[in-house]
């Protein structure tokens, strides 16, 4: 068996060896209150997330013994209400040639009482001579399976390999989501042509099983050489590409994280398999937000999680990988579209963690006094003027000159500042948790996501501002989670 490989076996064969890690992360003060994070190790994209008989399922990239990037698995969390959660076993494991070096992200079509899985078996070849990691030497096999119940799968079933892609491919194809539009079923996956230019492609099905290439969506000027984690969707009659193009340069304020995470606004004749891309406009404005992925739940609702961390970052996640994990999933966010642009705004559900609603005048905050780090913080603002709010003791969010800018300082762990333009801010929903923030703008116009270390967790809010407006100010209790006792 090759050594990258993982059973379900393997995987409960090592697991007594790891006990002091698992006793090791219950010890951190960061550990995250409302936020899903790896039990032990690492976590990345979100997969497969869907609602099956009043069931969520969310799905994450997990290697569980290793707090750094290594052999992936999918963890699972399962939950009724998104505020109660059971931590379940490894659902899908590294366990046959197709998918040999990690069970990559992937994505689940929930029809007729049977939710049908896609994902990318990756493959190193890199004992060749040809291997580089781009255009030779790998394999991107797009596998997928069912299940009645989210927890139990059949047999896994190759549908797509590298010599089912266009020929112009590099060996960088992965990521599958499912779209249906009228009778027919459309797969996108993303990718990067050999002369390095990003693009999603298209495939087509009428059964879920027997997929053909029907086309490539791009920019006519290259904009980017990657884009990851592809999601096609419609809100209320609108199409949109959501994707993470890899090496796009910064703009101004525009681009300013390594990896971007964005969308496009989407025009297309199915029938006549013609497109039109609108610009590219960012999801999230923070340090740490990458591979977003949505479901519709059975309530008939866009739900959005993605990965708070991003890949080949300059800063870094030491405070938390001393104690054995590293990285989290987002709250969970309702993407809605208003004039076609897509909002973000935390699930509902959410307000069921807010304990106490404190309400005020903004003049009279900086008269209060409140240590718990874990609240949101919801703020009307009823003039236009710039301000500054300490959110931490070296953590501001300023406005100033249509400018609205986050800057952290040692806390930040290397992460110091983004920004956006924006004419006015007239809300800010702020949602603070132990090691993380997220701050929406306008009703969810703008965000901005990242992670955060303080020495204490005992930090003072402040405003400087001659803003007039109210403030409601709710501590927030923790996710309740049912841990996974082998």
């Amino acid at each position: 068996m090759n050594k990258n490989m993982m059973t379900k076996k393997d995987y409960y064969d090592q697991y007594d060896n790891h006990q002091n890690m698992r006793d090791n992360v219950k010890k951190d003060k960061n550990r995250l209150h409302y936020h899903l994070m790896p039990p032990t190790g690492w976590l990345n994209d979100p997969n497969g997330l869907c609602q099956k008989d009043g069931i969520y399922h969310i799905y994450f990239q997990y290697t569980p013994y290793d707090c750094n990037w290594g052999i992936k698995l999918w963890g699972h969390y399962t939950s009724t209400d998104m505020i109660h959660f059971k931590e379940e076993e490894p659902f899908l494991y590294p366990d046959q040639k197709e998918d040999r070096d990690g069970v990559y992200s992937g994505s689940a079509y929930v029809e007729d009482g049977k939710i049908y899985y896609f994902y990318t078996g990756n493959v190193k070849l890199n004992d060749r001579d040809d291997y580089d990691y781009i255009n030779d030497g790998r394999e991107q096999n797009t596998l997928s399976f069912t299940s009645e119940d989210g927890m139990e799968i059949s047999r896994k079933k190759l549908i797509l390999d590298n010599d089912d892609y266009p020929h112009n491919m590099s060996k960088h194809v992965r990521d599958p989501k499912i779209f249906k539009k009228g009778k027919y079923y459309y797969m996108v996956l993303g990718a990067r042509t050999k002369d390095s230019q990003g693009c999603v492609l298209l495939y087509r099905s009428q059964d879920l099983q027997n997929f053909q290439y029907y086309n490539c969506i791009t920019t006519p000027q290259p904009f980017g050489y990657m884009w990851e984690c592809p999601d096609l969707l419609e809100i209320d009659g609108q199409l949109f590409l959501i994707c993470c193009p890899q090496g796009v340069r910064q703009n101004g304020y525009d681009y300013a994280n390594v990896y971007q995470m964005g969308y496009f606004q989407l025009e297309y004749d199915f029938e006549q398999n013609q497109y039109n891309l609108g610009e590219f406009k960012e999801l999230d404005r923070g340090f740490d937000i990458y591979a977003p992925q949505s479901f519709i739940d059975e309530k008939g609702r866009h739900i959005l999680y993605a990965w708070m961390g991003i890949p080949d970052a300059s800063y870094h996640n030491d405070p938390t990988i001393q104690y054995g994990w590293q990285h989290a999933l987002t709250i969970p966010r309702t993407l809605i579209q208003k004039d076609g642009k897509i909002i973000q705004q935390p699930l509902a559900e959410m307000k069921q963690l807010r304990k106490e609603k404190y309400e005020m005048d903004i003049d009279q905050w900086n008269e209060t006094s409140y240590d718990d780090v874990c609240y949101e913080m919801d703020i009307e603002f009823k003039n236009q003027k710039d301000f500054q709010i300490q959110i931490r003791d070296d953590v501001f969010l300023n406005y100033k000159d249509h400018v609205l800018t986050l800057s952290l300082g040692t806390s930040g762990c290397g992460r110091d500042q983004r920004s956006v333009e924006i004419k006015e801010v007239r809300h800010l929903d702020i949602w603070s948790d132990t090691s993380a923030l997220e701050i929406f703008v306008n009703g969810g116009q703008e965000v901005f996501t990242t992670r955060v270390y303080s020495e204490t967790l005992s930090q003072h809010l402040y405003f400087h501002t001659s803003h007039q407006g109210k403030l409601s100010y709710y501590p927030l209790d923790s996710y309740q989670i049912e841990k996974n006792e082998k």
